[in-house]
Order: C-alpha cells, then structure tokens, then sequence
C-alpha cells in the first residue's frame, strides 16, 4: 500500500492541482520565479479527490491537536478547503482574512471565535509560514488559543521551518515536495534527470532565475 503523502501527491497531480512548467516558470505573489505552482481549487471540482482530502485533513487534526473548538481557513486558498474540513469534523468554522474589510464591519475574522477556544488553522499550503503566522495572531487578538495547523501541501522550505519554530506554531501537512518529486516521476509528469535541477530552485527558491534549471 502507498504511503498517503504519495497517493495525495499522485492525485492532486492527475487533478492539475499542481502544475509544473520547468520549461516556462511561474511567478508567485511573492515574485519568486518557480517551476511550480499548487491551484488546490482544482480539487473541488473532484469529488473522490476532494473527499480523500477532507478526511485525511481531519484525521491529522484528530490525531495531532486533541480537543477543538474552531476551524479557521486561511483566506482565500484555504477558505474551501477549511469549510469542507470543519463539516468533517462537525465542528464551527470560521476564515481569517488577509487584511480587515475596509468596510462594514471591518472584519479581519468571519465568524465567532469565543475567548480560550482552541483553534486549528488550515492552510492549502505551506512556503514561507508567513501566512500562517499572519492568521495565528489574528486568532489570538481575538481571544483564541492556537492548537495548531493543518497544510495541504508543505513545500519544506527552510525559510519556513526555521519561522514556525521561531513562533513556536507547530503545522502538520499531509502531502510535500519530496513525495510530490517521487510522484511526479513515477507517473512521467518529469523525468528522472528534472529532479536534481528542480532541487537547485527548491534549495533557494528566492533567488532561482528561470535559466538556472538548465545549468
């Protein structure tokens, strides 16, 4: 039987839900250049794929956090993600925007989070932690106590790592970049000699330049 990080890497490749374009680079918000790009949306428009994700998200959030009170989706790539996972587990949801409202009620949080309630944030996916960090202290601003956080995807960057550990967050992913490289050739999405140039934009994806992958 397949290691689950596999299988879920296998799947949200046939699903388009990660693409990779070595040849033709994506840029990501952040305006690092990558030769990938996670559209987890992709996988709502899948239901077995959408569902194997939904339980296997609840089952790491069972096993790692213990008792919780709240779901909070990161907006906007985990706002889907995080309802379907907290209509798993029966439990309330709520999203954490990237910014309040400029209007209204200037809401920074949509939906209740009650003083001392435990919270688990879900992420789609995990690159620099910055957005992750960004909606633990809004949690906590407004009362809640982060348990922990849940990710689609982990790229493992060190960056990452190295700003989780720093803030003292602990996240758990149920799929990566080692299993999503192992999946991607097994199933002929890259070749055998992509790999060791797809480590060099991996090892510093700040300042990777399209080129470099064919060095």
């Amino acid at each position: 039987m397949k290691q689950l990080d596999l299988l879920i890497a296998e799947k949200l490749l046939c699903a388009s839900a990660i693409k990779l374009q070595p040849d033709t680079p994506f840029v990501w918000g952040s305006g690092w250049n990558s030769p990938m790009y996670n559209d987890h949306q992709q996988i709502l428009s899948h239901p077995s794929i959408r569902n194997l994700v939904k339980v296997e998200m609840a089952r790491v959030i069972v096993e790692n956090f213990g008792n919780v009170d709240v779901i909070a989706g990161v907006a906007t790539g985990a706002i889907a993600l995080g309802a379907i996972v907290a209509d798993a587990l029966a439990l309330p949801y709520v999203y954490v925007r990237e910014k309040a409202k400029d209007h209204g009620l200037e809401n920074l949080i949509e939906g209740n989070i009650k003083a001392g309630q435990r919270v688990v944030i879900v992420e789609d996916l995990l690159s620099t932690g910055r957005s992750c960090i960004k909606a633990a202290q809004a949690i906590r601003d407004a009362g809640g106590v982060v348990a922990g956080a849940v990710a689609l995807f982990n790229y493992e960057f060190p960056v990452s790592v190295k700003a989780l550990k720093k803030e003292r967050l602990s996240v758990k992913a149920v799929t990566n970049y080692t299993a999503m490289i192992k999946a991607a050739v097994e199933s002929g999405k890259i070749k055998a000699d992509d790999v060791a140039s797809l480590q060099k934009w991996h090892d510093d994806p700040e300042n990777w330049m399209p080129g470099d992958i064919f060095d």
